[in-house]
C-alpha cells in the first residue's frame, strides 16, 4: 500500500494573487451554470418544443392531441423544478436569511434524506453572519467537496467540522471513499478541485489534502 502522502498549499502557489484566483473561479463556475442550463433545463425546454411543433401536425387525432398535450404539461413542470433546483444551488435561501451554519445543514440534510449518504457534521464556531461573501466561499467548496465524494469517491460516509484556533477558523472534511493518488493529481486536477484551491485562496487561507487509494480523503483548510 502506498505510502500516505500530504499536499499542503495545493494549487495555491499557483495563484499569483487572489485577484487571479477570484477570476478564475468566476470562470469556472460560469462554465459549471452553462454546463446545468445546457444538460438539464435546455434538454427538457427542448422537448417541450418538439411538443409544441407536434401540435401543428395537420388532422392529428383527439388521443395524439391528449398525449402531446400531457408531455407538455409534465415536461413544463420538470423545467420549473429544474430551474429551482439551480437557482437553489447558486444562492440557497437559507443561507442567505439565517446564515453559513443553518446554509450547511440543509445541505447535509438534503443529501442523507435522498439516502444518498451518512454526514456527521459539528460545528464549534460562530459565523459572522453579516460576512456574506466568505460565507458563500466556504459553502461552494463543501458543495465541491461533497459532489466529489459522491460522484468519484464513492463515499458513503462524510464528516465535516469546523473549530476556531487563535482567531482563524479551520474546517476539517473527510469521507471514506475510493480515495486517490495525490503524485496523479497535482497538474491534473479537475473542474471541481481547481473551484475548491481558488476559493481558499480567495479566503486568504491555506489547503491540505491527504489521500490514498483506497483510503478515503482527508482535507483541511482555514480562512
Amino acid at each position: 500500500m502506498g505510502k500516505r502522502m500530504v499536499l499542503q498549499g495545493f494549487n495555491i502557489s499557483q495563484c499569483q494573487n487572489q485577484l487571479s484566483a477570484a477570476v478564475r473561479t468566476l470562470e469556472m463556475d460560469r462554465k459549471r451554470i452553462t454546463q446545468d442550463l445546457h444538460d438539464d433545463l435546455g434538454s427538457k425546454l427542448n422537448v417541450i418544443s418538439l411538443n409544441c411543433h407536434l401540435l401543428k401536425i395537420p388532422n392529428l387525432s383527439q388521443k395524439d392531441i391528449e398525449e402531446i398535450t400531457k408531455n407538455i404539461i409534465e415536461y413544463t413542470s420538470k423545467a420549473l423544478i429544474s430551474s429551482k433546483k439551480l437557482t437553489h444551488s447558486l444562492l440557497p435561501p437559507v443561507l442567505e436569511k439565517f446564515g453559513l451554519h443553518a446554509g450547511i445543514e440543509e445541505l447535509c440534510s438534503e443529501l442523507i434524506d435522498a439516502k444518498t449518504v451518512d454526514i456527521q457534521y459539528v460545528n464549534n464556531v460562530k459565523f459572522d453572519f453579516k460576512d456574506n461573501e466568505k460565507n458563500i466561499h466556504v459553502f461552494r467548496i463543501l458543495q465541491e467537496l461533497l459532489a466529489n465524494s459522491i460522484q468519484h469517491g464513492k463515499a458513503t460516509s462524510i464528516s465535516i467540522s469546523f473549530n476556531e484556533i487563535d482567531g482563524v477558523k479551520t474546517c476539517n472534511y473527510s469521507d471514506n471513499g475510493i480515495g486517490f493518488d495525490l503524485n496523479q493529481l497535482q497538474g491534473h486536477e479537475g473542474l471541481g478541485m481547481k473551484n475548491v484551491s481558488g476559493r481558499v485562496a480567495i479566503l486568504g487561507g491555506d489547503l491540505t489534502i491527504e489521500s490514498q487509494m483506497n483510503e478515503g480523503i482527508s482535507v483541511f483548510f482555514n480562512f
